[in-house]
């Protein structure tokens, strides 16, 4: 249906090796969470070919593409995080793809958003979890995966954040309104389960 190996190629070019290393990680944690997760494995790898297409464009380049095209409120505001919406678009333009849910699960990769659908939450954690990936939490983010994907994503984000506090860096508000919307249903499922 869609053409992977034109697509990986395109991306190849435009990606440093090791960038590319770590996409080719994330396209193997997409597959293999869609399997576990019972959603189109290859609409999952094709989203994480795409979703780090535009990531080492420089800040000129993501703004001024940004001004061109549609992206949601507030990227702007921390434009390293413009890639996202920038490689949904290319998902579009470059390689002819129109497929909602895979433009929103790269345009939000990096954030999330309230009410992510299952390939939203896919690639996100793919990114978060690739085998290249070596970071304190990410043996229990990657273990959380394989059997309960809010309580991964909701872990995740934690670690995340707490990483940029850490930093002093900026954080998107909408991940926190994600994050705590994971929370919020993850209590809601416990309270319900003691029931």
């Amino acid at each position: 249906m869609f053409d992977e190996e034109g697509i990986r190629k395109r991306v190849q070019a435009e990606l440093s090796p090791k960038r590319f290393g770590h996409t080719v990680g994330v396209v193997h944690a997409a597959e293999r969470l869609a399997e576990i997760y019972g959603i189109d494995k290859e609409r999952a790898r094709i989203a994480a070919w795409v979703h780090d297409v535009a990531r080492e464009w420089s800040t000129d380049t993501l703004v001024a593409v940004s001004e061109k095209v549609e992206v949601p409120a507030g990227f702007g505001g921390i434009p390293k995080l413009l890639h996202g919406p920038i490689a949904a678009v290319l998902l579009r333009d470059w390689f002819g793809i129109e497929d909602d849910e895979m433009a929103n699960a790269i345009r939000f990769h990096t954030t999330g958003r309230v009410q992510m659908t299952t390939m939203d939450k896919i690639i996100y954690l793919a990114d978060a979890i690739e085998p290249g990936r070596d970071y304190d939490a990410v043996g229990r983010i990657r273990e959380l995966a394989n059997s309960d994907l809010d309580l991964a994503l909701a872990e995740s984000m934690d670690d995340t954040l707490r990483y940029l506090i850490e930093r002093h860096k900026p954080i998107f508000p909408l991940t926190i309104m994600v994050r705590n919307d994971l929370w919020e249903r993850i209590s809601a499922r416990e309270r319900e389960a003691t029931l």
